[in-house]
């Protein structure tokens, strides 16, 4: 099945663009209030001579927690070690990392909401005192070291951080929500990227391809090389008005950055269960998804529009979904 171009999860041919990523504080668009907070930690750790607080970072896939950890390392002059909670599977795993970190080192985790509860554990005294307790051998005849570790920052970014646990939130001194971004920050986000990538587009066509960009950066920079593919083959090279709404309109995102499968979901709730208010397990089951998909990925863009609800009985479609849909709206039997 084609990959949803929409999708603000990260797709193998989003890795093929780091390069248009900013590299300091003040190249970073938007996040106004996160990156001047960042911007002051940042400042004060360097004056001290210690190392920044631990930064966990969250909010919907695609905003800028990864490039955000590479700017916190990048402005602190530290190496930045990478790594996922799906990957650390075992204390080893973890172990291999923590003793690799050299003095003031960010250690940046992504997913860290998917790492094992016992990985977390071994995780607390290295966050906390900067050691790494490691036991050996089996129940009953075992033994354990003390591994100091020099100190380090931990950034940990999240979709979900209502999964992660009391105590490993709790050990994060700085916490930062990163929110969707304006028309106007996609925009200048758009034209970074085209002079990055050296090519051309008219700001009008900027506009026109950020306000369909689902609030997303990532997205935004998608979008820009897709129809920077139309503007070369059916164009002149440059990206005008024209041609982005010609190419926008054959990858089927119409002019509010919904695309056929936000349509699908929205459709079901209300040919299916009138609707709604409606359990999230059978709309995800009416349209073959994950829950954890439709909750992380469809849902937040559709939830900040206005286009869907949450109630205590369900999901619901609102009246603007309804418009925007061109369907006359029927009260639910449930109003």
């Amino acid at each position: 099945m084609e990959e949803r171009v929409i999708t603000s999860e990260e797709l193998d041919e989003d890795k093929a663009f780091q390069n248009i990523r900013p590299d300091t504080i003040d190249q970073y668009i938007g996040q106004e209030e996160v990156k001047q907070n960042i911007k002051v930690y940042i400042e004060s750790a360097k004056m001290r001579g210690e190392s920044l607080d631990h930064v966990l970072l969250y909010g919907p896939p695609g905003l800028g927690k990864t490039t955000l950890a590479n700017i916190i390392a990048n402005e602190l002059g530290v190496n930045l070690r990478t790594a996922s909670g799906p990957s650390i599977e075992k204390p080893g795993d973890l172990a291999a990392i923590l003793s690799t970190l050299e003095k003031n080192d960010v250690l940046f985790i992504d997913e860290i909401h998917r790492m094992p509860s016992y990985i977390e554990e071994i995780l607390y005294p290295a966050m906390e005192d900067y050691a790494l307790d490691i036991i050996f051998g089996s129940e009953g005849n075992s033994r354990s070291i003390r591994i100091n570790l020099p100190p380090f920052t931990l950034v940990g970014a999240t979709t979900r951080i209502g999964d992660l646990t009391s105590p490993l939130r709790d050990r994060f001194g700085i916490i930062s929500k990163l929110q969707f971004y304006t028309v106007e920050e996609l925009t200048k986000i758009v034209e970074r990227t085209s002079k990055v990538l050296e090519v051309p587009i008219e700001h009008d066509a900027a506009r026109e391809l950020a306000s369909r960009s689902r609030g997303t950066p990532r997205i935004a920079n998608r979008l820009f090389k897709r129809v920077r593919d139309f503007a070369l083959v059916e164009g002149n090279g440059v990206i005008d008005l024209e041609i982005t709404k010609k190419a926008l309109t054959r990858l089927k995102i119409d002019e509010k950055g919904l695309d056929d499968t936000d349509h699908q979901l929205l459709l079901a709730i209300i040919q299916k269960f009138n609707g709604g208010p409606v359990g999230i397990e059978s709309v995800a089951s009416a349209i073959g998804e994950e829950v954890t998909t439709i909750e992380d990925v469809y849902e937040p863009y559709l939830l900040q529009q206005g286009y869907l609800k949450r109630t205590p009985r369900g999901r619901m479609v609102t009246n603007l979904a309804y418009e925007h849909l061109k369907i006359e709206y029927q009260n639910s039997i449930f109003n």
